[in-house]
This record gives C-alpha cells, sequence and structure tokens, in this order.
C-alpha cells in the first residue's frame, strides 16, 4: 500500500512541480513589466495597473481560480480554455501568473525604489544612457534587495499549487484526498506534507546560497 500511495502521490506531485515552475517562469518577467508601468510618469498608464493591482492582492486567490475558470462561460458563453485535464490546467496557470505577477510587482517596486537617487545621477554623469543605468548599475542591486521577501512569496507559492484542485487540477493533495474515499485511509493526506517540507526545504537552502553570493552588493 505504501508504495501504491508513494507513487500515486509522485504522479500528483508532477502536476504540482509544473503549476508552480511555470507560475515562476511567467510571472516574474510580467512581474517586473507590471512595476515598470505602476511606476510610470504617465497617469494613463500607473493607474490602471495599481487599480488591478490593489484588485488581485485584495481578493482571495482561490476567488480568483474561479472567476478566471467559470467566468468566460457564464459572461461570454463559451469555453475559453477548453475542456479535459489541459484546459484547467491552463485556467490555474493563469490565474497564478495574474495573481503572483501582481505580489512580485510590488517588491519589484519596493526594491527598485529603495535604490538612492544618486546611483542614477552618477550613472548619468558618466554618460551612460537610462536604460544601461537601470540593467547595468540598479537592477543588480535591486536582485540582492529583494532575494528575501520573494524567496517567501516563492515558497507560499508552492503550498498554494494546492487551491488549484478547486477546479478539479490534479495535484499531489487531491491524489492523496483520492484514497480517503477509495481505501478509507487518510495517512496519505498527511504524507502530502513531506513532500511539501522537502521542496520548500531545497528551496530554502537554494535561496540562502544566492543570497551568499550577492554578498559582494554590501
Amino acid at each position: 500500500m505504501f508504495a501504491t500511495v508513494t507513487l500515486a502521490l509522485l504522479e500528483g506531485f508532477w502536476g504540482t512541480i509544473k503549476l508552480f515552475a511555470l507560475t515562476l517562469l511567467f510571472s516574474l518577467p510580467l512581474g517586473l513589466l507590471i512595476s515598470l508601468g505602476s511606476m510610470a510618469r504617465a497617469k494613463i498608464i500607473s493607474v490602471p495597473i495599481k487599480l488591478i493591482i490593489w484588485v488581485i492582492r485584495g481578493t482571495p486567490l482561490l476567488l480568483q481560480l474561479l472567476v478566471i475558470y467559470y467566468g468566460p462561460g457564464i459572461i461570454f458563453g463559451f469555453n475559453l480554455w477548453g475542456g479535459g485535464d489541459a484546459g484547467r490546467f491552463t485556467a490555474a496557470l493563469t490565474a497564478f501568473v495574474i495573481n503572483y505577477s501582481c505580489y512580485f510587482s510590488e517588491i519589484y517596486r519596493g526594491g527598485i525604489q529603495s535604490i538612492p537617487v544618486g546611483q542614477y545621477e552618477a550613472g548619468a554623469v558618466l554618460g551612460l544612457d537610462r536604460r544601461t543605468i537601470f540593467f547595468k548599475i540598479v537592477l543588480l542591486q535591486v536582485i540582492k534587495r529583494i532575494v528575501p521577501p520573494m524567496s517567501n512569496e516563492i515558497i507560499t507559492l508552492v503550498k498554494d499549487t494546492s487551491l488549484a484542485r478547486v477546479i478539479a487540477v490534479y495535484e499531489i493533495i487531491w491524489n492523496g484526498q483520492t484514497f480517503i474515499k477509495s481505501a478509507g485511509i487518510i495517512w496519505p493526506l498527511f504524507y502530502t506534507g513531506a513532500f511539501y517540507l522537502i521542496f520548500s526545504g531545497l528551496l530554502t537552502l537554494l535561496f540562502g546560497y544566492i543570497e551568499k553570493r550577492l554578498d559582494y552588493f554590501r
């Protein structure tokens, strides 16, 4: 039984890993773009973006998952995501990317605005253009400052992937819960915690290593 449960949980954990990895792949760069938009001098750009960030951060991810998955079908009368597991996974991924992009954007914004104005002025004196100043001088320092808060959000993402089960996306907790009905046992559900703890522990070690590698910015 233990081997059967382990194989089932590994299969579910693969779904968790896919959702986690793809969310990071899309939300990290998108979050940077959103943060730059929220800091834009043009109100026509910054105000709508800040409003979207406020709505996303102020409402539960669970609610966003339900709205994004069911909303198009109810409002427009067609299933935007298509049927089957692939459609549900795409809807979940979209919700996670939107949600975490907004959270990451605020972390980026805090990091960018924490850089002293003198850094920009020094770059300008050296004859560097704004793009070069940002990517060669500012962004490297921002990365050092945002690693701790970013690591917290990323570890939270690991656990938040379990919310995808609300729209029947197969992940590790979904697979663990099936044994309650099929075999009348609950320990596989607790067993899923070991997977989360190990994965979160590895991420903690990884971010600790990254912080040490960035110590030269002191």
